[in-house]
């Protein structure tokens, strides 16, 4: 049954009732675990399917791997060197749905330069793009996204006068597709509550309830108040990302995947510091640069290196932002360094090794490797034991293929279910985004805002513009810029805790807006004003409130800390220093 979209606290406390409340004779169709990507892409895939669906999560929506990825949404031109056609068909099919159909709110073209340096490229580079906009164009949903055109040294000194050319002999610019990877995941979990599914965030799964060798739910523990519960569930989905293994242990016995975690590290710097029309990619030694307009702003990345420390806060060090500086000066006629830089973010992407067992959408099989980079990024969702499913690899822009595929499997055995609906339910905010975006002046000039104000709000909220409007309609102050961060209003802060299920400081700063990579205080500035906001919103005591912006400076520096050490156990260290707020 379909409810209000709102995750606000009374949304969480509901959620959670509920889930205490079900029962051996009343569980829920589908229990999943995980509120990243995957398993918000889950919980909506089963929820518009007519099952019942709950989902945990032990820290904030997109807290892991899915709000600090490269924000692309793309078919992986890398994969076509590998001959894997059907994956990058795959990708750019989906590339187009959420462009077109799904999202096209939060989803828009961007334009890339391929650098060429030798003049065989050109033929190579070329047919390998002509393949790739040929491939999204047997897609059904492909419109929009330009298709690649050859550029010449004069040209690239115009559209591009920081880009070194006296060592190119030309370049290629062809079109992606750019996200911002939290609020999608916070739009999905909204889509899937809107649909009936119970959200919980803030709640560890701590075991799992059997009867005989069959799941039939978790424990779980309300970290916010420290209660403890038991939900019940036909089958449970395991959609961790990293922590796939991790949970799955808690069962007692060996997990059936070994996923590996890469860490991929990006920089943003102010748009000034690089003159160019388009967004820059090209390969490295190890991993692939991009160099991807973000707003005011620029996102540098990436890397590619094992990873087997903290999976909750992988720490970005000073070696790693020196390799991707030194990479990106080598395509810049004015050299960044270390002042450009406002914001580091590092994230961790889960990687098939090993044999991935029996399951749907198989990675094959394969002996582990240390080389992280050589490991398949194709998903597998496998079923160890009855009434728990496991789904990991993929990425951000196959997050719906990887979602069906666990809900296809959890289901596997019931003939009363459906197929897959996602196909053909757009997201909050899909519908009405395009009516709006044509009534922006009548918009700016009804509440007094700037037009490019409300562009900004439409990129972010769509046809759901005017539940942010009405804050400050009710609370004029509201529609003042946030002090400290003022690219983002007031109202965009109070409306992250009503709506959008932020609960703390880190939520809205680092996830709900990107306030702490876009500022070079890292949003030390913003914190105040921001903690008010939320305060009056939640119902903070003075202490509380203190607690809060205590939490995040803390944070803030101890990233701060370990960005300066040179090795990843010594930015480790540094990084955990900063304990968790719950």
């Amino acid at each position: 049954m379909a409810q209000s979209s709102a995750l606000g606290p009374a949304a969480r406390e509901g959620a959670l009732r509920c889930l205490s409340a079900t029962s051996a004779d009343d569980p829920l169709d589908v229990l999943v675990v995980g509120g990243g990507v995957v398993g918000t892409g889950a919980a909506l895939d089963a929820v518009t399917r007519g099952l019942s669906v709950g989902l945990l999560e032990q820290r904030d929506l997109a807290s892991g791997t899915s709000s600090r990825s490269s924000k692309l949404v793309h078919g992986g031109l890398r994969y076509l060197e590998m001959f894997d056609f059907g994956l990058v068909r795959e990708a750019l099919e989906e590339r187009g749905l959420l462009l077109t159909r799904l999202a096209p709110h939060l989803v828009r073209p961007v334009p890339f330069l391929y650098p060429l340096h030798r003049a065989v490229e050109r033929p190579y580079v070329g047919a390998g793009l002509l393949l790739y906009d040929a491939l999204a164009a047997l897609g059904r949903y492909e419109m929009g996204v330009p298709r690649h055109r050859h550029l010449f040294r004069r040209q690239i000194a115009r559209i591009a006068p920081d880009l070194r050319t006296d060592n190119l002999t030309g370049a290629i610019r062809y079109y992606d597709c750019q996200v911002d990877d939290a609020r999608l995941v916070v739009t999905l979990a909204r889509s899937a509550a809107r649909h009936g599914a119970l959200v919980a965030t803030r709640t560890r799964v701590t075991g799992f309830l059997r009867d005989g060798d069959r799941v039939v739910g978790v424990t779980a523990e309300d970290l916010e108040s420290g209660t403890p519960l038991e939900a019940r569930a036909r089958v449970v989905v395991n959609a961790t990302g990293v922590w796939t293994d991790q949970v799955e242990g808690l069962l007692g016995r060996t997990p059936v995947l070994n996923v590996e975690a890469s860490k991929g590290i990006h920089l943003v710097v102010p748009r000034d510091r690089i003159r160019s029309e388009y967004g820059l990619l090209t390969k490295t030694e190890k991993s692939v640069l991009f160099v991807i307009p973000w707003g005011r702003h620029w996102i540098i990345g990436t890397t590619d290196t094992a990873w087997d420390l903290d999976l909750a806060h992988p720490a970005a060090s000073r070696t790693d932002i020196d390799y991707l500086l030194g990479h990106v000066n080598t395509l810049l006629t004015v050299p960044l360094d270390h002042d450009d830089v406002e914001g580091v973010y590092a994230g961790l992407r889960p990687l098939l090794a090993g044999k991935p067992g029996r399951g749907v959408g198989s990675a094959g099989e394969g002996e582990a490797r240390s080389a992280t980079q050589r490991v398949s990024r194709e998903h597998t969702v496998v079923s160890p034991v009855p009434g728990l499913v496991l789904i990991a690899g993929g990425k951000l822009t196959t997050y719906r293929i990887m979602a069906r595929d666990a809900v296809d499997l959890a289901v596997r055995d019931r003939h009363d279910v459906p197929p897959s609906q996602t196909e053909r339910v757009p997201l909050l905010g899909a519908d009405g985004f395009l009516a709006r975006t044509n009534q922006r002046v009548a918009l700016s000039r009804r509440h007094r805002l700037e037009v490019g104000r409300i562009d900004h709000l439409l990129g972010r909220y769509g046809g759901l513009v005017d539940e942010v409007l009405d804050l400050v309609e009710h609370q004029p102050e509201l529609g003042s810029p946030l002090p400290g961060a003022e690219d983002y209003l007031s109202a965009e802060i109070v409306y992250a805790v009503t709506h959008e299920g932020a609960r703390h400081l880190d939520d809205v700063l680092a996830r709900r807006t990107r306030i702490s990579i876009e500022t070079f205080d890292r949003g030390t500035v913003a914190v105040t004003a921001a903690a008010d906001l939320m305060a009056a919103a939640l119902g903070w005591d003075r202490a509380r409130r203190d607690d809060e912006v205590d939490h995040y400076l803390r944070r803030v520096e101890a990233e701060r800390q370990s960005q300066e050490k040179l090795t990843d156990q010594e930015a480790d260290e540094a990084r955990v220093s900063a304990p968790e707020i719950v």
